[in-house]
Protein backbone atom coordinates (compact mmCIF):
# COMPACT_ATOMS: atom_id res chain seq x y z
CA UNK A 1 0.00 0.00 0.00
CA UNK A 2 1.28 3.48 -0.87
CA UNK A 3 -0.39 6.40 0.87
CA UNK A 4 1.04 8.92 -1.58
CA UNK A 5 4.37 9.72 -3.18
CA UNK A 6 6.83 11.83 -1.31
CA UNK A 7 10.43 12.58 -0.39
CA UNK A 8 11.60 13.51 3.08
CA UNK A 9 14.56 13.64 5.42
CA UNK A 10 14.79 10.85 8.00
CA UNK A 11 16.29 13.01 10.71
CA UNK A 12 16.54 10.11 13.17
CA UNK A 13 18.98 8.21 10.95
CA UNK A 14 22.74 8.43 11.24
CA UNK A 15 25.63 7.29 9.06
CA UNK A 16 28.70 5.25 9.98
CA UNK A 17 31.49 4.58 7.47
CA UNK A 18 33.67 1.48 7.65
CA UNK A 19 36.60 1.65 5.24
CA UNK A 20 39.98 0.08 4.64
CA UNK A 21 41.55 -2.89 2.88
CA UNK A 22 39.94 -5.44 5.21
CA UNK A 23 36.52 -3.81 5.54
CA UNK A 24 34.47 -6.29 3.51
CA UNK A 25 36.02 -9.44 4.99
CA UNK A 26 35.91 -7.97 8.50
CA UNK A 27 32.18 -7.20 8.27
CA UNK A 28 31.36 -10.48 6.52
CA UNK A 29 32.36 -12.42 9.63
CA UNK A 30 30.26 -10.27 11.95
CA UNK A 31 26.91 -9.24 10.47
CA UNK A 32 23.84 -11.22 9.37
CA UNK A 33 23.71 -10.03 5.75
CA UNK A 34 26.00 -11.14 2.92
CA UNK A 35 28.57 -8.38 2.52
CA UNK A 36 29.85 -9.98 -0.67
CA UNK A 37 26.54 -9.04 -2.32
CA UNK A 38 26.76 -5.36 -1.29
CA UNK A 39 27.77 -2.96 -4.07
CA UNK A 40 27.44 0.75 -4.81
CA UNK A 41 24.14 -0.05 -6.51
CA UNK A 42 22.84 -2.79 -4.20
CA UNK A 43 22.28 -2.24 -0.48
CA UNK A 44 21.62 -4.94 2.10
CA UNK A 45 19.58 -5.00 5.28
CA UNK A 46 21.27 -6.66 8.22
CA UNK A 47 22.11 -6.66 11.90
CA UNK A 48 24.90 -7.15 14.37
CA UNK A 49 23.83 -9.64 17.02
CA UNK A 50 24.97 -10.53 20.51
CA UNK A 51 26.63 -13.94 20.93
CA UNK A 52 23.22 -15.06 22.25
CA UNK A 53 21.66 -14.19 18.88
CA UNK A 54 19.76 -11.03 19.86
CA UNK A 55 19.71 -7.84 17.78
CA UNK A 56 22.06 -5.15 19.06
CA UNK A 57 21.95 -2.97 15.91
CA UNK A 58 20.12 -3.17 12.59
CA UNK A 59 20.99 -1.16 9.50
CA UNK A 60 21.04 -0.78 5.76
CA UNK A 61 24.54 -0.97 4.31
CA UNK A 62 25.79 0.13 0.89
CA UNK A 63 29.24 0.26 -0.68
CA UNK A 64 30.98 3.57 -1.22
CA UNK A 65 34.42 4.48 -2.48
CA UNK A 66 36.91 2.72 -0.23
CA UNK A 67 34.38 1.19 2.14
CA UNK A 68 30.78 0.87 3.31
CA UNK A 69 28.14 3.25 4.65
CA UNK A 70 25.75 2.14 7.40
CA UNK A 71 22.32 3.81 7.40
CA UNK A 72 21.10 3.28 10.96
CA UNK A 73 19.51 4.79 14.05
CA UNK A 74 21.31 8.06 14.78
CA UNK A 75 21.38 7.42 18.53
CA UNK A 76 23.25 4.12 18.02
CA UNK A 77 25.98 5.12 15.54
CA UNK A 78 28.61 5.74 18.22
CA UNK A 79 27.72 2.49 20.00
CA UNK A 80 28.07 0.47 16.79
CA UNK A 81 31.42 2.13 16.06
CA UNK A 82 32.66 1.16 19.53
CA UNK A 83 31.36 -2.39 19.20
CA UNK A 84 33.08 -2.85 15.83
CA UNK A 85 36.22 -1.41 17.38
CA UNK A 86 36.21 -4.23 19.94
CA UNK A 87 36.22 -6.82 17.16
CA UNK A 88 38.72 -5.36 14.73
CA UNK A 89 41.95 -6.53 16.43
CA UNK A 90 44.54 -6.17 13.61
CA UNK A 91 42.08 -5.73 10.77
CA UNK A 92 42.97 -2.83 8.47
CA UNK A 93 39.80 -0.80 8.85
CA UNK A 94 38.84 2.76 9.78
CA UNK A 95 35.62 3.67 11.59
CA UNK A 96 34.17 7.12 10.97
CA UNK A 97 30.89 8.52 12.21
CA UNK A 98 29.53 10.82 9.52
CA UNK A 99 26.62 12.14 11.59
CA UNK A 100 26.96 14.58 14.45
CA UNK A 101 30.59 15.40 13.77
CA UNK A 102 32.14 12.78 16.08
CA UNK A 103 33.98 9.59 15.24
CA UNK A 104 36.02 6.79 16.67
CA UNK A 105 39.12 7.09 14.46
CA UNK A 106 38.66 10.25 12.40
CA UNK A 107 36.85 13.56 12.69
CA UNK A 108 34.30 14.34 9.97
CA UNK A 109 33.51 17.87 8.82
CA UNK A 110 30.27 16.66 7.23
CA UNK A 111 27.05 15.88 9.02
CA UNK A 112 25.35 13.24 6.91
CA UNK A 113 21.83 11.96 7.21
CA UNK A 114 19.36 9.90 5.18
CA UNK A 115 16.53 10.88 2.85
CA UNK A 116 13.80 8.59 1.54
CA UNK A 117 11.64 8.73 -1.57
CA UNK A 118 8.71 6.42 -2.25
CA UNK A 119 5.91 6.06 -4.73
CA UNK A 120 6.70 7.63 -8.10
CA UNK A 121 8.61 10.64 -6.76
CA UNK A 122 12.35 10.42 -7.65
CA UNK A 123 13.25 13.84 -6.23
CA UNK A 124 16.20 12.91 -4.02
CA UNK A 125 19.02 15.43 -3.48
CA UNK A 126 22.58 15.07 -4.71
CA UNK A 127 24.02 12.31 -2.56
CA UNK A 128 27.00 10.42 -1.26
CA UNK A 129 25.08 7.20 -2.02
CA UNK A 130 21.67 6.25 -3.41
CA UNK A 131 20.05 2.80 -3.16
CA UNK A 132 16.80 0.89 -3.15
CA UNK A 133 15.55 -0.19 0.26
CA UNK A 134 15.83 -4.01 0.09
CA UNK A 135 13.26 -4.71 2.81
CA UNK A 136 9.85 -3.94 1.31
CA UNK A 137 7.85 -1.27 -0.51
CA UNK A 138 9.81 1.66 0.91
CA UNK A 139 11.28 3.08 -2.29
CA UNK A 140 14.77 4.53 -2.51
CA UNK A 141 17.06 6.16 0.02
CA UNK A 142 20.05 8.46 -0.17
CA UNK A 143 22.83 9.59 2.13
CA UNK A 144 23.50 13.31 1.87
CA UNK A 145 24.68 16.26 3.98
CA UNK A 146 22.06 17.22 6.55
CA UNK A 147 21.96 20.83 5.33
CA UNK A 148 20.86 19.54 1.92
CA UNK A 149 18.14 17.20 3.19
CA UNK A 150 16.79 19.81 5.60
CA UNK A 151 15.36 21.60 2.57
CA UNK A 152 13.07 18.64 1.85
CA UNK A 153 9.38 18.71 2.83
CA UNK A 154 8.57 17.40 6.30
CA UNK A 155 6.74 14.21 5.33
CA UNK A 156 8.27 11.99 8.01
CA UNK A 157 4.80 11.04 9.28
CA UNK A 158 3.88 9.92 5.76
CA UNK A 159 7.01 7.79 5.65
CA UNK A 160 6.02 6.22 8.98
CA UNK A 161 2.58 5.45 7.57
CA UNK A 162 4.19 3.80 4.54
CA UNK A 163 6.60 1.80 6.74
CA UNK A 164 3.84 0.54 9.02
CA UNK A 165 1.58 -0.39 6.09
CA UNK A 166 4.53 -2.27 4.53
CA UNK A 167 5.00 -4.25 7.75
CA UNK A 168 8.58 -3.11 8.38
CA UNK A 169 9.45 -2.93 12.10
CA UNK A 170 11.58 -0.12 13.50
CA UNK A 171 14.03 -0.86 16.29
CA UNK A 172 13.18 0.92 19.52
CA UNK A 173 9.53 1.27 18.47
CA UNK A 174 8.44 -2.21 17.37
CA UNK A 175 11.17 -4.31 18.94
CA UNK A 176 13.72 -3.75 21.68
CA UNK A 177 17.43 -3.80 20.91
CA UNK A 178 19.31 -6.34 22.98
CA UNK A 179 16.14 -8.35 23.72
CA UNK A 180 14.84 -9.50 20.32
CA UNK A 181 15.85 -12.38 18.08
CA UNK A 182 16.03 -11.75 14.30
CA UNK A 183 13.01 -13.95 13.52
CA UNK A 184 10.90 -12.03 16.04
CA UNK A 185 11.66 -8.77 14.19
CA UNK A 186 11.06 -10.49 10.81
CA UNK A 187 14.65 -10.10 9.61
CA UNK A 188 14.34 -13.52 8.00
CA UNK A 189 11.39 -12.26 5.95
CA UNK A 190 12.83 -8.84 5.14
CA UNK A 191 16.07 -10.12 3.58
CA UNK A 192 18.01 -9.29 6.75
CA UNK A 193 19.64 -12.69 7.33
CA UNK A 194 21.60 -14.73 4.79
CA UNK A 195 21.49 -18.35 5.95
CA UNK A 196 24.00 -19.49 3.30
CA UNK A 197 26.86 -17.04 3.88
CA UNK A 198 28.52 -18.93 6.73
CA UNK A 199 29.39 -17.79 10.22
CA UNK A 200 28.46 -14.51 11.85
CA UNK A 201 28.04 -13.54 15.50
CA UNK A 202 25.00 -15.34 16.93
CA UNK A 203 24.68 -17.50 13.81
CA UNK A 204 24.19 -20.82 15.63
CA UNK A 205 21.16 -19.54 17.55
CA UNK A 206 19.58 -17.98 14.46
CA UNK A 207 20.17 -21.10 12.35
CA UNK A 208 18.63 -23.32 15.03
CA UNK A 209 15.46 -21.20 15.11
CA UNK A 210 15.27 -21.25 11.31
CA UNK A 211 15.68 -24.99 10.94
CA UNK A 212 13.41 -25.93 13.83
CA UNK A 213 10.75 -23.35 12.99
CA UNK A 214 10.52 -22.38 16.65
CA UNK A 215 9.84 -18.63 16.30
CA UNK A 216 6.53 -18.32 18.18
CA UNK A 217 6.64 -14.55 18.63
CA UNK A 218 6.83 -12.04 15.76
CA UNK A 219 6.02 -8.48 14.78
CA UNK A 220 2.71 -8.72 12.91
CA UNK A 221 0.51 -6.24 11.08
CA UNK A 222 -2.86 -5.46 12.64
CA UNK A 223 -5.63 -3.08 11.63
CA UNK A 224 -8.18 -1.23 13.73
CA UNK A 225 -10.71 1.57 13.55
CA UNK A 226 -9.32 4.91 14.65
CA UNK A 227 -6.29 7.17 14.19
CA UNK A 228 -3.63 5.70 16.50
CA UNK A 229 -3.03 3.30 19.36
CA UNK A 230 -0.77 4.06 22.31
CA UNK A 231 2.57 2.30 21.96
CA UNK A 232 2.97 -0.30 24.69
CA UNK A 233 -0.75 -1.11 24.89
CA UNK A 234 -1.19 -4.78 25.72
CA UNK A 235 -2.84 -7.04 23.15
CA UNK A 236 -5.18 -9.65 24.60
CA UNK A 237 -7.30 -12.53 23.34
CA UNK A 238 -9.99 -14.01 25.58
CA UNK A 239 -8.45 -12.12 28.49
CA UNK A 240 -5.00 -13.63 27.86
CA UNK A 241 -2.05 -11.32 27.29
CA UNK A 242 -0.49 -12.20 23.91
CA UNK A 243 1.55 -9.15 22.88
CA UNK A 244 2.21 -5.43 22.69
CA UNK A 245 1.37 -2.62 20.26
CA UNK A 246 4.32 -0.83 18.69
CA UNK A 247 3.98 1.76 15.91
CA UNK A 248 0.56 2.79 14.63
CA UNK A 249 -0.86 5.24 12.13
CA UNK A 250 -4.48 5.73 10.99
CA UNK A 251 -5.88 2.26 11.36
CA UNK A 252 -2.65 0.31 10.82
CA UNK A 253 -0.28 -0.91 13.51
CA UNK A 254 2.61 -3.27 14.16
CA UNK A 255 2.42 -5.49 17.23
CA UNK A 256 4.81 -7.99 18.78
CA UNK A 257 2.53 -11.02 19.15
CA UNK A 258 2.55 -14.62 20.19
CA UNK A 259 1.19 -15.66 16.81
CA UNK A 260 0.30 -19.17 17.93
CA UNK A 261 -1.94 -17.70 20.65
CA UNK A 262 -3.41 -15.15 18.23
CA UNK A 263 -4.25 -17.82 15.69
CA UNK A 264 -5.75 -20.10 18.35
CA UNK A 265 -7.97 -17.23 19.50
CA UNK A 266 -9.12 -16.40 15.98
CA UNK A 267 -9.83 -20.07 15.24
CA UNK A 268 -12.21 -20.19 18.21
CA UNK A 269 -13.96 -16.93 17.34
CA UNK A 270 -12.27 -14.75 19.97
CA UNK A 271 -11.35 -11.15 19.21
CA UNK A 272 -7.89 -9.64 19.49
CA UNK A 273 -8.07 -6.47 21.59
CA UNK A 274 -5.69 -3.56 22.26
CA UNK A 275 -7.23 -2.25 25.44
CA UNK A 276 -10.86 -1.80 24.41
CA UNK A 277 -10.07 -1.49 20.67
CA UNK A 278 -10.79 -4.57 18.49
CA UNK A 279 -7.96 -5.63 16.18
CA UNK A 280 -7.83 -7.59 12.96
CA UNK A 281 -4.72 -9.57 12.10
CA UNK A 282 -3.73 -8.32 8.65
CA UNK A 283 -1.96 -11.57 7.76
CA UNK A 284 -2.77 -14.74 9.67
CA UNK A 285 0.80 -15.90 9.08
CA UNK A 286 2.25 -12.69 10.42
CA UNK A 287 4.04 -12.19 7.12
CA UNK A 288 5.00 -8.56 6.47
CA UNK A 289 4.12 -6.95 3.18
CA UNK A 290 7.00 -7.29 0.77
CA UNK A 291 8.56 -10.21 2.66
CA UNK A 292 9.38 -13.49 0.98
Amino acid sequence: MTFYTSTCQLADRGVLKVSGADARAFLQGLVTCDMDAVTQDTAAYGALLSPQGKILFDFLVVETEGGFLFDMALTLTADLAKRLGFYRLRAKITLEILSGGSSLDTQSDNDMTVAASWGDDPALPATLASYTDPRAALGTRSIAPRHVTQGLPDYASAYEAQRIAAGVPRGGADFAYGETFPHEANLDRLHGVDFRKGCFIGQEVVARVEHRGTARKRVAQVTFKGPQLVAGTRVTAGGQDIGTIGSSYFGHALAMLRLDKAQEALATGQRLMAGDVPLSLADAGGKPGGGT
